[in-house]
């Protein structure tokens, strides 16, 4: 660097306490153009350099789930690429001009250099980094919980829809069913005597107990049922025999069943007769059906509250299975095609603990391995006590994690996802909350065909004595 380019450095405020002699270490560095719209860095690169803007204006962007979002702003002054340095990791995000300038930059050996032989720009370098790494924790961290809290909202969204809309069809029904009991009823009325009502009214019971305990059917024998059964109804005249097979059969009403109601009524009675115990039927199906789907979306609001912990302090008793189930249901649509199998210890006492923190490591660790099973293999998650603490394990069939990642696992912002889509930071965090709040520990051995995860958990933090 020449010494023009050398003196206009040394007026940024990092170098301007440099003595002469100290000026040395920056001569390796050089400055260089910048032109508006380039990209000086790319996120997942490794450029080996850091870099101090002269002029001119830089942007950070990272890329989460296909968008872009701005990170921050450097001006003149500002430096930046001493974590990548650091830490000997990939940049984090990218950095684009948005105005025309220059920036000095320093290789590696060179900032390496600066580092032991400039103690002031040492420890204000030091200190930044120190400051961003946790910044960028903090945001990460609340990345995570958005990133998780926007994919389970979708999810939920997708679970609230099938039972939500299942009720509108059953209500929308209701009115219909509820109309045709009072028709056939009123045509019942004209050609019934006393005995006749007894009789139907008994088999309108029997039928309401066979409804009770009708087996489920395949869908070739329910068709072929069906099919007999309205055969039968339009060879007696019952209008639309077809259609109202459907709800007969599902209720576990036969052939014989019918012949025995009919025998004992008038002729002119038998239609009105069949379809007004079908109405009835169809009316309490109908019923189940909107009871059914309003229970589920009940079921699904109170998991989303029992994980999200709301209106309830920090720490607290709780049981470490509800957390895991509740985990389980908001990833629900992720385990489609996932075999989820439990192996929980019943008679696991109760630990005090951060549920709405710990929700987060179930996620993060559940939501990796349903990654690793390329959401089609098999899950296993099991509790035991082991002493002063409880242990859960999170075991998946996946293919496993190479020797060469494994000693990477907690290292602040290694991931083995694509660019955008994982920040590194999820075992961190996950470390963290069941380390530092919990005083807890997390380790995982893994092998083809199984990788397993153990969150040792103490059931009274501070009074557990250490893991051997």
């Amino acid at each position: 660097m020449n010494a023009e380019d050398l003196q206009v450095v040394r007026q940024m405020p990092l170098f301007a306490a440099l003595s002469d002699n100290q000026l040395s270490c920056l001569v390796p560095g050089e400055i260089i153009e910048l032109t508006a719209g380039s990209v000086l860095v790319r996120e997942g690169e490794a450029t080996g350099y850091f870099y101090m803007t002269v002029s001119g204006e830089l942007q950070f962007w990272r890329h989460y789930d296909r968008q872009d979002i701005l990170m921050a702003i450097s001006k003149p002054g500002d430096f930046m690429g001493e974590i990548p340095i650091l830490l000997d990791s990939p940049w984090m995000s990218s950095v684009r001009v948005s105005k025309p300038g220059r920036v000095f930059r320093l290789n590696a050996e060179g900032f390496w250099q600066m580092l032991s032989s400039c103690p002031t720009v040492s420890k204000q370098v030091l200190r930044a980094a120190a400051t961003r790494f946790r910044n960028i924790e903090g945001f990460a961290s609340q990345r995570e919980k958005l990133v998780s809290l926007g994919t389970m909202a979708a999810g939920l969204a997708h679970e609230l829809n099938n039972p939500a809309s299942a009720a509108l069809r059953a209500a929308s029904y209701l009115q219909k069913a509820t109309d045709n009991v009072q028709s056939f009823l009123c045509q019942l009325v004209h050609t019934l005597g006393e005995k006749d009502w007894e009789h139907l009214l008994e088999a309108s019971e029997s039928a309401m107990e066979r409804l009770r305990n009708a087996r489920p059917l395949d869908s070739v024998e329910r068709s072929d049922r069906e099919d007999a059964l309205g055969t039968w109804l339009e060879a007696r005249q019952i209008a639309e025999g077809w259609k109202v097979s459907g709800t007969l059969i599902e209720a576990g009403i036969d052939i014989p069943w019918l012949e025995e109601l009919l025998k004992n009524l008038p002729a002119e009675s038998h239609a009105a007769a069949v379809q007004w115990i079908e109405a009835r039927l169809n009316l309490k199906l109908l019923l189940k059906q909107v009871e059914s789907s309003t229970s589920r979306v009940s079921e699904l609001v109170k998991a989303v509250k029992s994980y999200t912990h709301m209106d309830k302090s920090s720490m607290q008793q709780i049981d470490i299975h509800e957390g895991i189930e509740t985990t389980l249901i908001m990833l629900g649509h992720k385990l489609k095609g996932v075999t989820v199998r439990r192996a929980f210890d019943k008679n696991l006492p109760p630990i005090v603990a951060n549920a709405g923190e710990l929700n987060q490591v179930w996620t993060n660790l559940i939501d990796n391995a349903i990654d690793a099973v390329n959401g089609a293999g098999k899950i296993c998650i099991g509790t035991f006590h082991d002493g002063d603490y409880v242990v859960v394990e999170i075991v998946d069939d996946g293919t496993g994690i190479p020797p060469d990642v494994q000693a990477h696992m907690f290292e602040p912002f290694f991931t083995t996802k694509p660019v955008g889509s994982g920040t590194g930071l999820g075992l961190i965090i996950s470390n963290r909350i069941v380390a530092d709040l919990h005083g807890g520990e997390i380790e995982f051995e893994s092998k083809p065909g199984e990788t397993r995860f153990k969150v040792r958990l103490p059931i009274r933090p501070g009074a557990a004595n250490p893991p051997a």
